[in-house]
This record gives C-alpha cells, structure tokens and sequence, in this order.
C-alpha cells in the first residue's frame, strides 16, 4: 500500500499571475473559512483582520495557497444567498491578495462568486460540485483560463458500484470541463471524502486513492479534521491532528499531490517526510 504506483504529474499550474510547481512536492493548501457555521473554525475568521492574520501565519508555516470559503458545506449545513456569500468572500480575497505572496483559491460551487473572486484577486477555484452546480462556473473558469478543482459530490448517496460510479462521475465533470474549453492541464481532482459518502464509504476511498490518481489529473485530497477521522478516534475536531497526518500520509503515498488541511506546520512536515520515502 505504502508505494507510489503513479509518478508524479511534473507540470506546472498557471494560476492567473502566479504559478504551482507539481511534481517536486506535496504541495499544502490551507483552509481559511470565513463562515460563523463550518465545522470545525467557523466563527473564528469572519473579520477582515482575524482572516488577513490567519492567512499570514499560514503562509509562514509553509502552505502553497490558500483556500478561502465563504459558504459552510458540512453536511446539513444551511445554504446562503450570493449576495452574502459574496458580503463574506470578496473583501477578505480583495485583502489577502496583497498581503501575502501565494496563490488564493476560492471555494464556491457559484459562478458569480467565482467570476467577481477572480476579479478581486483570486487564482483559481475549488468547485465542490465539479461544475455540476452551476451551469455557468465552466465559462469563467474558461473566461479567466484558471485551474480548476472538480470534487466528487452527489446529492444522493446512492451508489450501484461505490468506486466505479465515483470515477465516473469524476469523468463526466472532466468531460464537461474539457469541452467547454477548460485546459485539461489546469484541471484537478478531489475525492470528496466526507460527501454523499458514510463512514465505512470514506475508509474504502481512502484505499483506492490511487484508482482517481490512474486518471491522470492532479489529485487534490480534503480529509482535515473530518467526521471520519473524528468517528475513529472518538474525538473532537480540533483534537484530530494525529488522524489527518495518516489520512495525509496514506494519500501522498497513493500518488496524491495536494493536501487541503487546517493545521499547516504539521501537516507541512507529515508531507515533507512522506515525499522522502515515496519519491525515491
């Protein structure tokens, strides 16, 4: 299990006026939640200056880029309009953009959000509905010519064949992506763990990881803080950081080339010593 059976894409993403080396490392992504209601920070990033902080200090302790979402999307979590989420998103990519060196990705499955993020300053666009959200999101993502995250997500849990429906369902939203001229090298990809998925459906993804991987896009993995790991230990989300590094750890050493995680400096390590071992 613990072996790299894909070499690393060796490519480079363009995002905008910035770019993302893939292929030499793990690459990082922090997680800046600008909502009073996810899971595990929200209410702690809502203000302008608590959120510029948090993502300088994320920068500092080594991430990539960074995630910005305005909309909580944990189960059962209540949807908001885009006036406020673009209230909540906007002003903070507006702010952070020129406050810190990195890549800033937007997580909305809105087109407008995503039209008038990109705008403000943002890179790319991490789409928890793999366009399938709205109509509109492959034309901006075209209009900006920026990377995109297409993420595994159903509104019904209701598989026929768990890991067979997933990869397809994944390259139905590739397809799409691709003609609506979408580049297919600023394409990535992310599991979804924790979506449309229970409990014993998330440990078996894990384990096949390597199965989106042989679909030959960057694998984006998302598992930080999440029920799985919470339901496993037995413990809250801000005391799980020993199960994300395993869930990091397992993901890098099936071929997975970005982690979206909370806790940057430990999770910057866990990468930096899993790439030692499977890169060789």
């Amino acid at each position: 299990m613990f072996r790299m059976n894909h070499a690393p894409i060796d490519a480079v993403l363009k995002c905008r006026n910035k770019t993302l080396q893939l292929g030499t490392k793990t690459l990082v992504m922090g997680i800046l939640n600008v909502t009073p209601d996810s899971f595990s920070d929200g209410g702690d990033f809502v203000s302008l200056k608590k959120a510029v902080e948090r993502a300088k200090q994320m920068a500092a302790e080594g991430a990539d880029m960074i995630d910005i979402g305005g909309e909580s999307t944990r189960p059962g979590a209540e949807r908001i309009t885009l006036i406020e989420e673009l209230r909540r998103v906007i002003p903070i990519v507006e702010a952070i953009s020129t406050a810190i060196d990195l890549p800033i990705s937007v997580d909305t499955y809105k087109a407008e959000v995503a039209r008038q993020a990109l705008k403000a300053g943002a890179h790319l666009i991490n789409d928890v509905w793999a366009l399938q959200g709205d109509v509109e999101m492959a034309r901006v993502i075209v209009e900006f010519g920026c990377p995109v995250v297409l993420m595994h997500n159903r509104k019904e849990a209701n598989y026929n064949h768990f890991l067979t429906d997933i990869v397809e369902d994944l390259q139905k939203s590739i397809e799409q992506a691709e003609k609506s001229g979408i580049d297919r090298k600023q394409i990535m990809i992310d599991p979804g763990i924790g979506f449309a998925k229970d409990y014993e459906q998330n440990l078996l993804l894990m384990n096949h990881l390597h199965e989106l991987v042989a679909l030959g896009y960057p694998v984006l993995l998302g598992t930080s803080r999440k029920s799985m790991i919470q339901q496993t230990l037995q413990l809250p989300a801000d005391d799980v950081v020993e199960g994300t590094a395993a869930t990091v750890a397992l993901g890098i050493a099936q071929g997975c080339q970005i982690i979206r995680v909370h806790d940057i400096r430990q999770m910057k390590r866990v990468a930096a010593m899993t790439d030692a071992i499977v890169r060789r």
